[in-house]
């Protein structure tokens, strides 16, 4: 969203659901529209079907998954996608991506009503009044907490749940939705489950396919996430800091630039407010507990939260029919998100109907392979970049690439953990820029920011990751990281 111009700026109560009526099922105007570009990538996806040869990989079972045969691959008789099936497949597409996509709304709904009871609001000023002169140590601690979610139980999907609180607190104190968004993605994405100390779903099964000891070669990536962290705490502070001292140059995304100075340093919550602040404390612990200790996934954190959602209305006082009027809301405003999830999956159902992802992964592996040998590991990072597009899923993309990079990496000389960490890098990387990743579309559309603005915004950061990312494989690859 465009900034709004001065004479708009109002010292209102800080409530995005009052400050902008439904915005973010209003997509920006300006640049290309999420939805437009992934139905131009639809169709040139399809039209690859006619022209790249259809080829597959047997499938085996390892562990419970289902893994590729390195040695098995042979093309098949093309599969062309016709006009009918491109548009059907946006249908597949929704049912693909169904899990989250409920989710989405589940969370929206449970939002709705966290925000009719008033409780978050006063959250947000209660923090714009005791950081307003600290704000220097939100960002460094508010990051350390979301890349220890990313990098001990691999959040991803559930870090949508705290953009919505985490934005408009980072309005309050003075920068921009830019600076919340970045807190919470770059934070839990690029600094956290990109590193994957324990991260079972990367590091967890890719070592596990490659036959190595469970999280093993630890050492390394507490030293990556320890650099990602500094890079990312720096890069996003210098940009709130431009902002704090220009709030002309911030984004706002959904939300309307507020005057913080105007918030009322006395200000206290109520007991009411503070009752359910605690629930809402008590269902993140919840859910931390839940995911490491019992599994829980999107189904059950959603459940969570719309159930902690309504012991809150009950605290806050609402009526059934005002909670219900607040989930209808909160679900209302995600509805963009929710269908671009589905949208961007459709690009992997026409992929794999076509017959082209088993071939793109073998023309993938065969140029790998014929690379210098010192360059080898470099090779395997940004050819995992590339296959993230079309398989955007962390355990997804591992189940598909480590049978065929494993055994590739023992050819090559190339060590196996340095073969996953090659993974887990370019995986973790191009995250924060592919429009196929669900997380960052839904994200997006959640703090109401434009896909190409974040694009924009993001891109030096990326660069600095890249290159970071080849000096710890040059260093991988030297010391030959192991065991093996």
């Amino acid at each position: 969203m465009d900034n709004l111009p001065n004479e708009q700026i109002t010292s209102e109560p800080l409530n995005p659901k009052n400050n902008v009526p439904n915005q973010l099922s209003e997509l920006p105007e300006k640049g290309i529209n999420p939805f437009v570009l992934m139905f131009i990538v639809i169709v040139i996806v399809t039209i690859l079907t006619y022209i790249l040869p259809a080829g597959q990989y047997e499938r085996i079972e390892q562990d419970g998954r289902s893994v590729v045969d390195p040695t098995s691959f042979e093309f098949i008789d093309s599969k062309p996608v016709g006009l009918l099936q491109m548009f059907s497949s946006i249908h597949a597409g929704m049912i693909e991506g169904s899990s989250i996509i409920l989710f989405v709304f589940l969370f929206g709904g449970a939002l709705g009503i966290m925000q009719a009871t008033g409780a978050l609001d006063s959250f947000i000023k209660f923090v714009a009044v005791r950081f307003g002169t600290k704000e220097k140590l939100l960002i460094p601690l508010m990051v350390l907490i979301f890349a220890s979610l990313g990098t001990l139980i691999g959040s991803a999907e559930d870090a949508l749940v705290y953009i919505a609180i985490i934005v408009p607190m980072t309005i309050a104190l003075g920068f921009d939705a830019l600076t919340g968004f970045a807190i919470v993605i770059l934070g839990t994405l690029a600094t956290g489950f990109i590193s994957g100390i324990t991260n079972p779903f990367n590091v967890g099964v890719a070592q596990s396919i490659a036959e190595l000891p469970m999280y093993s070669g630890m050492g390394l990536r507490i030293a990556i996430l320890a650099v990602f962290y500094v890079i990312t705490v720096l890069y996003i502070y210098f940009h709130a800091m431009k902002v704090k001292r220009n709030p002309e140059l911030g984004e706002y995304g959904k939300f309307r630039r507020e005057d913080h100075t105007m918030v009322d340093e006395d200000f206290k919550m109520s007991i009411r407010h503070s009752m359910a602040l605690f629930v809402l404390l008590l269902n993140f612990i919840l859910l931390i507990y839940g995911v490491i200790k019992l599994g829980w996934y999107i189904s059950e954190i959603g459940g969570l939260f719309l159930l902690s959602a309504i012991i809150m209305g009950m605290i806050g006082g609402l009526s059934a029919s005002k909670m219900a009027n607040g989930f209808i809301s909160g679900a209302g405003d995600m509805v963009s998100g929710a269908l671009i999830i589905g949208v961007a999956q459709t690009i992997l159902v026409i992929i794999t109907s076509g017959g082209l992802l088993d071939t793109i992964l073998y023309y993938a592996a065969g140029m790998v392979e014929h690379l210098p040998p010192a360059i080898n590991a470099l090779g395997m990072f940004i050819v995992q970049m590339f296959l993230n597009f079309i398989v955007p899923s962390g355990s997804g993309q591992a189940a598909l690439t480590m049978p065929i990079m494993a055994p590739l990496a023992d050819i090559m000389g190339v060590t196996r953990q340095t073969a996953v960490l090659a993974f887990q890098l370019g995986d973790g990387i191009s995250n924060m820029i592919f429009p196929t990743s669900g997380v960052l579309l839904a994200g997006l559309a959640v703090a109401g920011i434009s896909f190409t603005k974040w694009v924009k915004w993001v891109l030096p950061f990326l660069i600095i990751q890249i290159a970071v990312a080849i000096i710890f494989l040059i260093i991988a690859q030297s010391i030959q990281y192991g065991p093996f």
